[in-house]
This record gives C-alpha cells, structure tokens and sequence, in this order.
C-alpha cells in the first residue's frame, strides 16, 4: 500500500479518495487480529471446555454474528472515510463521544497489555529452553512495548506491510503445530473432564464474539481505506467467517490433543525455535501496533491540540503497566466484558448511519455536546446486561447478542418517540 501522504492527517475528516486500496488487503489485516496468541488461547480453553464439535460450532456462528456486525461498520466507513471516533462524535455529541472513546482506548490499551504478556511469556520460555536469550518476563515487556509503539508512529502502513508477512507465518506454523501434536496418537475429541476455564456454550460464544467485537465496533478506522461498499462486503466475508472457525478447529485439536493452552511452550517443545519467535513478533506487533493506532486516533480527535504520537507513546506505556500487573490472568472475564461493553455503541453509531445520517460525510453536522438518547441506551444497557449476566440471566443464552439487541432495540425506539 502507498500512500502519498500520510493518513493520520485525516483523523479528524474525511479520508480522501486517492488513499483508498481493494477490501482484500484490509481482509488480511483482519485476518491476522484473528490468528494471533489471544486467539489460540480463546480456542483452546473453548475446545477444552465444550470439547471439538460444539467449539466448532460456536466459532462458526461468531464468525457470522462478526461478519454481520463488520458489514455494517464497514459500509457506513466507506461512505463516510470518517474514523470510528467521528462517526462515534456525531450519534454521542462532543462530550458524550470523550467518554465512550476514552473507553474504546482504555480497552485498546487492554489488548495492549495482553498480547505483550504473550510476548513476555514466549521469550521467557524461549530463554529458558536455551536460546541463549537472557531477560525477565518484565523486561522482555518493556523492550517489546517500546519497540511496537515506535513502529506504531510510522502510521497504518507499518500495519499492511507487517500483516503481509504475519498473516501466512502464524497460520503455517499453528498448522505444523497441529500436525505434529495429532501425529503423537489418538485424540478425544470429548471436552476436558478438568478444563482450565469452565463455560457453557452460551459464554464461550459470547467470549469468541467479545474476543473480535473492539475490532468490528473500531473497523471505520480500517474500513474507511476501502474504494467501495461492495469491496468492503468481500473483504469482511473473507476474514471473520473464514479465520474464527480455522482458528478454532487448530486451536482446539491442538489442545485436545496435548492438554496444554500455552502455545508457545508446545511450539518450544516442538523445536520450532527461530520461527515460533518470528510468530510471535510478527503477530503480537501488528496487533498491538493497530490497537494504539486506533487509540490514537480517537484521542487526537478528543484533544486536537496535542500531537496524535503522544497518545501513541502514552498508549504504549499504560499498555506496558497493564502487562506488568498482570492482565492476561483475567482473560475470559475480560472478553465477556467487551461483549457487554462495545457492541451497544457500534449499534448507536449503525443505526445512525443508516437513519439520520443518510448522506455519509456530505451532510452538514451540527453536533451537540451530548446526544443524551445515545448516551442514554449505552449505559442503560450495560445496566441491565451486566447485573444479568452476574444473576445467570439472558434472552438469548448470549451475553454479547443480549447487549447488542437491546441497545438496538431501545435505540430505535428512542429514535422514533423522538420524531414524533
């Protein structure tokens, strides 16, 4: 991808037309969001937890509730060549649009946190089977933190060419991992009578949904790349629907077969050496590397008048901290959270789209401080699905689909009680 000039100037308008590339390359950095460490760790507790059939299962519909919930993000992206924060700015006004988005980048920074706590992991196992690689957990962290967000500071083209190489090297050797681990013997593909992570099928779906959901409800900040609807409709048939379920067929045979969800101590094992680190590089940096440039984004659109690499370097640090405390410990909560937390605001900014904005950027918006009915349904609904979930209750045996149809249910309502 070349751009002639740099997009982060346009984090707070339109994307101009000649930046725009074919969905297919957007599709491959989805791709790699989704076969990455998180992932496999998703995977492999979820197979080990509802054994191979019903893991299947649940991957195969997150990945069309992911692709339903993509499209839509993705079309009003490419209509508008806005970032996620200024479509999110026009359905919650000015103030009510720093609150959401100081969310969207505290769970940015979140992610941060977790996929280098992989990276920390992996170079300690490393080390310790004789790579001759010296370091702590901590420092392995902080080196890798400081390195991704100086790279993240070169912008979304650091991100295209490093998908480019990350996207094929995970899948080839999570594939070699799986072969070697299924040639050891039998595997039962029953669940696990002892699972690291108990959860019903219903959670586990709600957690492959969550694991995915900042991606979709961020998508505009890709997305508004494309050239066309149609390019963006393919694109976001080719990743989710396609990777979620690859990911977890290799992900849980892996663990059915071995017992184990730590992928790196398995590919050690193996004696993949040099390109299990080169997996883990690759994939952690370009994950992390989108999660402060989207970040980044919407704190620059917040606070105009500091530089939009000061958030990146900011990002980086509070990412760092998050690793250091211990993150990665509350992994399945923390996705089941996001299930609750991002989808209602991806439904407002959707809805919008669709209803009252319906000329994409062209039209003259004249936003308010706070659009209370948006800001209204958001919270409301994390006040209803969050005390649910902890009382066992739910419509749809999802906590993630109960929080994204009952803000958009309430939203529309409030849209039409309003109009008359």
């Amino acid at each position: 991808m070349s751009h002639s000039q740099s997009s982060d100037a346009y984090a707070s308008g339109p994307l101009p037309e000649h930046l725009t590339v074919a969905g297919w390359r957007v599709a491959l950095i989805i791709a790699s969001f989704t076969f990455s460490l998180p992932g496999f760790l998703n995977g492999a507790q979820t197979g080990l937890a509802l054994g191979f059939g019903p893991a299947v299962t649940a991957a195969l519909i997150a990945g069309m509730v992911l692709c339903a919930g993509a499209c839509l993000t993705a079309i009003i992206s490419v209509r508008t060549r806005l970032t996620t924060y200024l479509l999110v700015q026009r359905s919650f006004g000015v103030k009510g649009a720093a609150l959401v988005n100081l969310v969207i980048a505290i769970v940015h920074y979140c992610w941060f946190g977790v996929n280098v706590s992989f990276f920390g992991d992996a170079m300690v196992a490393a080390a310790e089977d004789g790579f001759g690689i010296p370091g702590s957990f901590g420092s392995f962290v902080v080196i890798g933190s400081v390195l991704i967000t100086i790279s993240t500071i070169f912008g979304f083209r650091t991100l295209d060419r490093l998908a480019m190489v990350a996207v094929p090297l995970v899948g080839v050797i999570l594939i070699a991992v799986c072969y070697m681990a299924l040639g050891a013997g039998p595997v039962s593909l029953a669940p696990a009578a002892n699972p690291p992570v108990p959860m019903s099928f219903g959670i586990a779906l709600s957690a492959l949904v969550g694991g995915n959901m900042l991606t979709v409800a961020a998508m505009p900040d890709l997305a508004r790349f494309i050239r066309t609807e149609k390019g963006a409709l393919v694109g976001m048939a080719l990743s989710f629907p396609f990777a979620a379920p690859v990911l977890m067929v290799v992900s849980a045979l892996i663990a059915l077969a071995t017992g184990q969800t730590d992928i790196m101590k398995l590919v050690v094992g193996l004696g993949f050496g040099v390109p299990a680190l080169l997996m883990l590089l690759l994939s952690v940096w370009t994950i992390n590397a989108l999660n402060l440039y989207s970040a980044s984004l919407s704190m620059a659109a917040t606070f105009p008048r500091t530089r939009q690499t000061w958030f990146i370097l900011g990002g980086g640090a509070v990412g760092c901290v998050f690793a250091l405390l211990g993150i990665i410990n509350s992994f399945i909560p923390f996705l089941v959270a996001l299930g609750l937390i991002i989808p209602p605001i991806a439904a407002i900014y959707v809805i919008d789209g669709f209803m009252v904005y319906r000329h994409g950027a062209a039209e003259p918006v004249d936003v308010p401080a706070i659009r209370w009915e948006a800001v209204a349904v958001w919270l409301g609904s994390l006040a209803v699905t969050v005390p649910a979930m902890a009382y066992d209750l739910s419509l749809t045996s999802v906590p993630a689909l109960d929080a994204t149809l009952l803000a958009a249910i309430a939203y529309l309502i409030v849209l039409r009680v309003k109009r008359k």
